[in-house]
């Protein structure tokens, strides 16, 4: 078991709810952050996580998560799973809305990977996984207000993956192939990805030897073309 502080960016009742039922089972200390952490009452009361309202894209908003994170001790795990998305033809997006995508898809993650950064360098060692999807490699039609905050997530990820590694920090990027099932819904199938299953991968992927980390996963339920 460990004591350890994770922090789960963008949290939500979906894949954030799993991984933060995981990582509390597991021992750490979760803190969730969210524009509206209204919404994470049940989650906050079921884990025992801290739950901070932050906006992603507000350098000073994530300055505060990472302030109330250091009183519950230290870090050892960042995820973002935060998304910034409009969809519609080119000629017909709204400039702002593509703005506020980029901000906190893109801009967001680079906030919470560098105050991440650099308390995990201060410890010497620790994981930052970005959540990425099918839109992080291919941009489809009317998608170019999702596909460019996530291309410019997984470049993050990428750049960071290079400088950090080295210094025995692991950054790792997923490419969520597909869609996921409801927290807590029974998808005989499999047809869609299950959030529980995820989190056991990203958990994994934290605990890897560093002799075989992995940089980029792609996660697809068994029936996704790719």
């Amino acid at each position: 078991m460990t004591s350890d502080v994770a922090v789960i960016a963008g949290a939500g009742p979906g894949l954030s709810g799993s991984l933060a039922r995981l990582l509390a089972k597991e021992g750490f200390r979760v803190v969730l952050a969210a524009r509206n952490v209204g919404k994470l009452a049940a989650l906050v009361e079921e884990t025992g996580a801290v739950a901070v309202e932050t906006d992603v894209a507000d350098a000073a908003s994530v300055a505060n998560l990472f302030d109330v994170a250091d009183k519950a001790g230290a870090l050892s795990l960042a995820v973002f799973n935060a998304s910034g998305r409009t969809r519609g033809s080119i000629a017909d997006l709204d400039p702002e809305a593509v703005r506020q995508a980029l901000l906190v898809g893109a801009y967001g993650g680079f906030l919470i990977g560098q105050q991440a950064a650099r308390r995990l360098l201060a410890r010497g060692s620790g994981s930052i996984l970005f959540t990425g999807a099918t839109a992080s490699v291919k941009g489809f039609s009317g998608s170019a207000g999702f596909a460019m905050p996530k291309f410019g997530l997984r470049g993050l990820a990428q750049s960071m993956a290079r400088e950090l590694a080295p210094k025995n920090i692991h950054v790792a990027h997923f490419i969520i192939d597909g869609a996921i099932a409801p927290s807590g819904q029974a998808d005989e199938s499999d047809r869609r990805l299950s959030p529980d299953a995820i989190a056991q991968t990203y958990l994994a992927i934290h605990r890897q030897h560093r002799s075989a980390w992995s940089s980029e996963l792609e996660i697809r339920p068994w029936v996704e073309t790719f």
